[in-house]
């Protein structure tokens, strides 16, 4: 009888070694080339993010094209209290709570400024509108500025926001000065100080989740700026033709346009939440001085794909945004919360005839 007859017999279970073992080196060689793929792949992918995020962004300076040809200084203007403003934007209903919420935080901030909120008068309805300026704000009624090339390239959320550069008509209005804040903002202290600036175009450095980081490039949620319907018309014939991102939309442009004449704010006056989710040491530093919140990558006031809700669930979102990223915003999200709480108490006989309306 021979060995392997003999084995076969009595231990069923057993395995000759010197004929079976090459199975788990194939097996052991299989994983190995599997690994190596997944992390080629890994590392294919990641190069790939990396440089894609680099030539999507080309630096301003290092493209520079020369839009802007006003001078530096605004001499002609010296600074006056009575012709500052502060000025937000109402493109849509669902933001009626966040510029009332604003308008309030404002008011508990004692700023000297006008308040102002320019709204699209054929898509906000008189409810939201009448919400949103219960807290202070001015209503002024605006037309769409469209994107240029159709919007090729943007995020449709952005499709709007070169109505934004209807600031730089407000001269029109005797405002010599104002600050413009994005409506997903909640002021923390007075900030009046940036009216005394000499300068026509101020702004706040930007941050990027990604590889990029932090940025010489400013935010556009908040600016400080000269209004000049002459500058307007500067931009608005630049438009078309300026080289920059679209998928930056407004904020790409003027970086563009204001590149070698922005002055750079100090981090606090535009407190992005990315700043924290990028550095918590950074905001550590910069919290205790914060003049503005910045609710870029979570929103308090609104619900998914910037759906539009009740006022009434308005509580719920807050503490559903409180738990989002492991509850890394949760401080942010209940000032808001408290803001708005106050917001509707302070203004509730105003707020019971929106709902008349």
């Amino acid at each position: 009888m021979s060995l392997r007859a003999f084995l076969s017999r009595s231990h069923k279970n057993y395995v000759l070694l010197g004929h079976e073992s090459g199975r788990p080196e194939r097996r052991l060689t299989l994983r190995l080339a599997i690994l190596l793929l997944v992390f080629a792949v890994s590392l294919g992918l990641n190069a790939f993010f990396y440089f894609r995020d680099l030539w999507s962004w080309p630096r301003p300076l290092d493209d520079y094209q020369g839009l802007n040809h006003s001078p530096l200084l605004d001499s002609l203007h010296p600074a006056s209290a009575q012709r500052n403003a502060i000025v937000t934007t109402l493109y849509s209903d669902s933001y009626a709570p966040a510029v009332a919420t604003l308008g309030h935080s404002l008011q508990r901030a004692n700023t000297t400024a006008r308040m102002l909120v320019l709204y699209f008068p054929e898509r906000i309805s008189q409810a939201a509108l009448c919400l949103a300026t219960s807290s202070g704000f001015t209503p002024h009624p605006i037309s769409r500025i469209p994107p240029p090339r159709n919007g090729a390239g943007m995020n449709p959320h952005f499709m709007d926001q070169f109505t934004k550069l209807t600031l730089w008509t407000l001269d029109t209005l005797g405002i010599d000065a104002l600050v413009y804040m994005d409506a997903d903002m909640l002021v923390l202290r007075n900030f009046d100080e940036v009216f005394t600036l000499p300068y026509k175009f101020a702004a706040v450095p930007d941050v990027f989740l990604d590889s990029r980081g932090f940025v010489p490039e400013f935010n556009a949620g908040f600016l400080y700026l000269k209004p000049s319907t002459d500058v307007y018309n500067a931009m608005i014939e630049a438009l078309p033709t300026a080289r920059f991102p679209p998928e930056y939309a407004e904020q790409a442009f003027l970086n563009q346009f204001f590149s070698l004449s922005v002055v750079r704010l100090p981090y606090v006056y535009n407190g992005n939440l990315a700043y924290k989710k990028r550095s918590p040491k950074m905001w550590e530093g910069i919290h205790d001085e914060l003049r503005v919140i910045h609710y870029t990558i979570a929103k308090p006031f609104v619900g998914r794909h910037f759906k539009e809700l009740k006022w009434d669930d308005l509580d719920k979102q807050v503490v559903h945004a409180a738990k989002r990223d492991g509850g890394v915003f949760r401080e942010e999200m209940e000032k808001w919360g408290q803001m708005w709480d106050e917001t509707r108490i302070a203004y509730d006989q105003a707020h019971e005839d929106c709902w008349a309306e």
